[in-house]
């Protein structure tokens, strides 16, 4: 596993940063390690969505009052805001979405419809979320593509071997995950990138974890897709990134019709308009958008690689406590990890275990985690899964241990 750096962050001041955190569930405070699923919002993101509701709401873009250019302005400071924070050559490679799914699906419509056909291969993971599963499974059934799918080992580990076997002249996309959310496997993504490359495959990677706990260049990787979604980095539900090449973008078709992404329009021929905008059909969602740029900015203050060593060590010390658990098994053991931990406990089912720790104030997530091929990899149905961010504690990890011990007593 990896060596975690000391961290020079406050974690006590920026608990503050969070009112959510202040608070108590069945009379314990909250312990929140759910943030794989969702991360918390700091004051500056909710204060930036009040401020557009109260002081600036338009729509944008079309509007020449005050209050359109204002929100108009806002709202593509965000997109300068995300072109930073992946590192991306140009704005208009940054399309705004509803999320990692739905950039996604953009992908496998806008560029599968258009370029890929029978007998085409498509390369995934084996610890893919379902939504880098089904949207290809969709294409392959309409445009007769095949899946094909890399394998994970014992320890949660793409077997790099079977995906060099697996590429070849038919490959012509291949789309993985960058951190796994069951395991927090992080995935070489530059080599999968380089090998899929020089056999003539565009790359698509699912940054949903990995753009809240490590630092992402798209240029440095060489992907050719990247996407995102606010919500996992301490913004706003309900908004996404795509990230595309130029060239890429620009010799796709429009996923959706509508306003903005038009530049004319007749009954007999429509023109679209210029990326990022012939991608963003219809009234956007503005006030998510806006307060991204303040989930951007809060997480340069800190600086990524502060956050992702104190996450680290986080990671370190709850795999070393709970390994001390007997009967506790850890599903994901791979060299190189995010702040997940995943579990199961001999006796007890995972859902008792999520519902029992509830009760005593600590906020897990149980289930497949929408990775379904993945836990019939190792043989299970589903994992306790507790995921770190910024603002946990060694002290909340004892307090999960003491809880697990807890439910061991009550059960078993």
């Amino acid at each position: 596993m990896q060596t975690a750096i000391a961290p020079s962050l406050d974690i006590q001041q920026i608990r503050q940063d969070f009112p959510i955190l202040d608070q108590q569930i069945n009379n314990r405070p909250l312990v929140y390690f759910d943030n794989a699923a969702t991360t918390q919002k700091p004051r500056a993101v909710i204060d930036a969505l009040t401020n557009y509701y109260e002081g600036y709401n338009a729509n944008i873009h079309r509007g020449i009052h005050h209050l359109a250019e204002q929100a108009t302005a806002a709202f593509e400071a965000s997109r300068r805001a995300m072109q930073s924070f992946l590192n991306a050559a140009h704005w208009q490679e940054i399309i705004f979405t509803y999320g990692t799914t739905d950039g996604i699906n953009l992908v496998a419509q806008a560029y599968g419809r258009r370029f890929l056909n029978a007998g085409d291969e498509i390369i995934i993971s084996g610890m893919e979320h379902h939504s880098n599963i089904v949207p290809w499974q969709m294409l392959c059934e309409e445009r007769g593509c095949v899946l094909k799918v890399i394998p994970v080992d014992e320890q949660g580990d793409l077997i790099l071997d079977e995906y060099d076997a697996l590429l070849s002249e038919k490959t012509k996309l291949v789309s993985v995950v960058h951190a796994s959310n069951s395991l927090g496997t992080v995935n070489p993504v530059k080599t999968i990138i380089e090998k899929a490359h020089a056999a003539g495959a565009v790359v698509l990677i699912d940054g949903a974890q990995s753009s809240s706990h490590l630092p992402v260049d798209v240029q440095a990787l060489d992907a050719d897709f990247f996407v995102c979604s606010a919500h996992k980095f301490y913004g706003p539900t309900g908004m996404g990134v795509l990230y595309g090449k130029t060239a890429l973008l620009e010799a796709m078709s429009p996923y959706r019709g509508g306003g903005e992404m038009i530049r004319e329009v007749t009954f007999e021929k429509t023109t679209y308009n210029d990326i990022p905008y012939k991608f963003e059909a219809g009234t956007p969602n503005i006030a998510d958008v806006v307060a991204v740029k303040a989930a951007v900015d809060y997480i340069g203050q800190l600086s990524k690689e502060a956050i992702a060593a104190h996450e680290l060590e986080l990671l370190h010390y709850a795999t070393e406590q709970l390994s001390e658990i007997d009967g506790l098994r850890i599903i994901g053991q791979a060299k190189e990890k995010i702040g997940v931990v995943s579990f199961v406990m001999d006796g007890i089912h995972h859902q008792d275990m999520g519902v029992i720790l509830d009760q005593q104030g600590i906020a897990v997530r149980t289930g497949h985690h929408c990775t379904m091929p993945l836990m019939h990899r190792f043989g299970i149905a589903g994992t306790t899964r507790a995921s770190f961010a910024v603002y946990n504690t060694k002290d909340e990890i004892d307090r999960l241990v003491q809880g697990i011990r807890r439910v061991q007593k009550m059960m078993l």
